[in-house]
């Protein structure tokens, strides 16, 4: 069947696709954000949905502040799905403490966590129900992949652009990000004016390369994601 390994590479391009989001012109609060999007075929016809979720706990006598972060992906073609659940727990600073990677992709399930220790320099990412474990050597305030999101789109917000660093999604990326100029997109039946950004995400055994629009708001809503492949190009849209 040709359709798996195309749906295979959503959940990760989509993931992939989340560091690129832009914000407002001061430092967002993040506090009960939703987002909706269409995954569409190259015909328009609907694959399925995603969406993102922000929250921020506040802190008391017993727990610092916290940020949590929620990406969810139901998509599917006849006899394959594609049903993704990635959770992220970070600091203010978006310094992560807690990833939790939890997907069935046809008959393959994944279930794991990834958890943050900042001041030793060092993450545990481990499978559930006694599977493989492993230590990972990280840097300061190291981001999994739905913390580096936020971050990046706070950084935007006040004029800067994050330098390339290793995102954590699981496994390590390596994140590459290119502002390419102001084009017109159709987001459902109106034309809207949208930024693009070329964004390159690099792993061990893979790479991604894809764009991202951002329509020209106060909050640099992300707009659409376009991923090329070879039987051509895939769309998460947002949907108002």
């Amino acid at each position: 069947m040709k359709y798996p390994t195309r749906i295979l590479t959503i959940p990760l391009t989509l993931l992939a696709a989340i560091v690129v989001s832009a914000a407002t012109a001061t430092a967002p609060g993040f506090d009960n954000e939703q987002l909706r999007y269409s995954i569409n075929w190259p015909s328009g016809l609907g694959l399925g949905e995603a969406g993102f979720h922000a929250t921020r706990a506040k802190a008391d006598a017993d727990t610092p502040e916290r940020l949590h972060f929620e990406f969810d992906l139901d998509a599917a073609v006849p006899g394959f799905a594609v049903s993704d659940r990635y959770r992220s727990d970070t600091s203010p600073e978006f310094c992560s403490a807690e990833f939790q990677k939890t997907a069935t992709h046809g008959k393959k399930k994944i279930d794991e966590k990834t958890t943050f220790d900042q001041q030793a320099g060092s993450a545990t990412r481990q499978s559930a129900n006694g599977g493989g474990k492993t230590d990972i050597s990280i840097s300061q305030c190291s981001k999994d992949a739905l913390a580096f999101l936020y971050y990046v789109r706070r950084e935007l917000a006040q004029g800067r652009v994050p330098q390339p660093q290793t995102v954590y999604f699981g496994a390590p990326y390596e994140v590459r990000l290119e502002f390419t100029g102001t084009q017109s997109i159709r987001i459902g039946d109106k034309p809207v004016e949208a930024d693009r950004v070329s964004a390159t995400a690099k792993g061990n055994a893979s790479e991604i390369s894809f764009e991202a629009f951002f329509l020209k708001d106060k909050a640099r809503t992300l707009a659409l994601v376009r991923v090329p492949l070879s039987l051509g190009a895939f769309y998460m849209e947002l949907v108002k």
